[in-house]
């Protein structure tokens, strides 16, 4: 079923519900047996970030490739970080998800051939990604996976359903609390599927959905879960630098597969100054301290596409011209914007979370794939195999409902006198723009302790009413404790990377009590001595 019309609890109680209808909830959804609740915020296949991925999917199909090739690319990006026995799992699956895709109706691009046309893209050692539409991968997978879902029975799809509240009783999930219809509807279960996405709208300056605000992860927080690694947020280093934000304030991506084409990195004399193809933390950092110095960055693919910069990059094309930008014939105006996140709820190769009942796939979850950089085009690859993983393990598990008793809900997790997170939402007390630019300066491209630790005490008193002010803290703390430089987290004062990688783990209760542990809060914008000292502008994405 797809639609707004909810049926009555007692005909959906029970069911697995799926938070989250990007590919990864779709994939849960789909290769699952069991009936399930798919909940969409938006129409199905729409705003959602595997939408608007361009560049493909990983998997060594090609000649000279093999899994553990690809593996090897995976370890190095990960910078110490990733879960070897998660990446070799993944990446002997990949080409087994490209048949799956393609079963399911995705229509791969080709060569003359007819072998798959694999793109290179950064820190590859192969040319591994399948693409489709040229630049349009993940909205033919999204079209064929939403197709198949409207036409499965067993899915009953909730669209502008939200998920609101984990409900935990006796120490395991017991139901939902969702937003939808305009109102609050509770349905009991024992297994919910978190796959609502990640937090790059949470920055100033993002190629993230409007949606990507990292509710899943603070409904997981405030379940008690586990959220892993928060700190790794990859900046990518090529968004469209010219006009405006699309709807929502995304701003268009210019694919990694263009430099992978052979486009290069200049400015504004026409010299270049990095390795395009360098792990996109390096090449992120050198675009913002190169546009810091005063400079302009530009992307320039004219004689690497030949004047056909449309016919391979179709939706990037479209996007330039709107903004008044021909790509074969000027360079396009670039600059970091944040991605991906790395981090988030802590699950084993089966999406289990710390919560009894609790599963998490896709950017919402922290595998053990990334590590503290994910490695191009490994977002879909993981989002698909892993649904995969959780669908199978839901298929094997024992879920029993329990009958729900509302006055003894432990929904709470949150210091005595605050209000009850499963209902209302309190006044939020802090401006969106607010939220944004405060974490945007404090946890972007380059950190330090000052920075993080007034974010943290500025969003401190509204974490318990606010999700987005949850999830910013918890990720500025997570910033601060990791005191070193790895991957895509890079501290000014502690620019060395230790010789022992190591995990951060942070819940809510810790969250709270670093939190309460801080001197009193503080305004979230920098008083002028403190941008004097720190020199780092609003958005967070310069280098100085």
């Amino acid at each position: 079923m797809t639609g707004g019309t909810m049926p009555g609890p007692s005909g959906l109680a029970g069911q697995v519900v799926v938070a989250g209808a990007g590919l990864a909830g779709m994939a849960v959804a789909l290769r699952m047996r069991r009936p399930c609740i798919l909940l969409s915020p938006a129409p199905l296949a729409r705003d959602a970030a595997s939408t608007l991925a361009q560049g493909g999917i990983a998997a060594a199909i090609g000649p000279g490739d093999g899994p553990a090739l690809h593996a090897r690319d995976t370890l190095a990006a990960g910078a110490g970080l990733c879960d070897p026995a998660v990446v070799a799992a993944v990446t002997a699956a990949a080409p087994g998800a490209i048949a799956a895709l393609q079963a399911l109706g995705v229509i791969f691009d080709v060569g003359a051939d007819g072998a798959p046309d694999l793109h290179l893209e950064a820190a590859h050692s192969r040319p591994r990604i399948a693409h489709a539409a040229g630049d349009g991968t993940g909205a033919e997978i999204m079209r064929a996976l939403a197709a198949q879902v409207r036409a499965t029975p067993r899915i009953t799809v909730l669209e502008g359903a939200a998920l609101r509240r984990v409900l935990v009783q006796g120490g395991r999930v017991a139901g939902v609390r969702i937003a939808h219809a305009g109102g609050d509807a509770v349905l009991p279960t024992g297994a919910c599927v978190i796959a609502t996405g990640g937090v790059g709208a949470l920055f100033p300056v993002t190629t993230s959905p409007p949606g990507g605000l990292g509710h899943g992860l603070a409904c997981a927080a405030r379940a008690g879960a586990v959220l892993r690694d928060l700190e790794f947020v990859q900046f990518h280093p090529t968004a469209l630098a010219a006009g405006a934000e699309d709807a929502g304030g995304a701003r268009p991506l210019v694919s990694e597969a263009v430099r992978g084409a052979g486009a290069i990195l200049v400015d504004e004399s026409g010299a270049r100054f990095t390795d395009e193809l360098a792990p996109r933390d390096m090449v992120a950092r050198a675009i913002a301290a190169h546009l810091a110095a005063g400079h302009r960055v530009m992307l320039d693919a004219r004689a690497a596409t030949g004047g056909r910069f449309a016919v391979h990059f179709p939706a990037i094309a479209r996007a330039c011209l709107a903004r008044g930008i021909d790509p074969d014939r000027q360079p396009i105006p670039v600059r970091p914007a944040a991605h991906y996140h790395m981090g988030g709820i802590e699950t084993d190769l089966n999406g289990r979370s710390t919560v009894p009942g609790l599963w998490a796939c896709g950017e919402a979850a922290s595998t053990g794939l990334h590590g503290a950089n994910r490695l191009a085009s490994n977002s879909l690859l993981e989002a698909f195999v892993c649904g995969g993983f959780v669908a199978r393990d839901l298929d094997g598990a024992s879920l029993q409902t329990q009958h729900l008793e509302t006055p003894h809900l432990e929904t709470q997790h949150l210091p005595a006198g605050t209000d009850d997170p499963a209902g209302p939402p309190a006044a939020l007390g802090i401006e969106p723009a607010d939220i944004r630019a405060g974490i945007g300066r404090a946890a972007g491209i380059l950190r330090d302790a000052g920075g993080l630790a007034r974010a943290a005490r500025a969003l401190a008193p509204h974490a318990a009413h606010d999700d987005r002010a949850l999830v910013g803290a918890m990720l500025c703390l997570s910033a601060l404790l990791r005191r070193e430089s790895r991957g895509a987290h890079c501290r000014r004062d502690y620019p060395m990377t230790a010789a022992r990688a190591v995990h951060t783990r942070l819940t809510l209760d810790e969250a709270m009590a670093m939190l309460v542990a801080m001197p009193a809060a503080m305004p979230i914008a920098p008083t002028e001595s403190d941008l004097a000292e720190s020199e780092q502008p609003a958005d967070g994405m310069l280098v100085p």
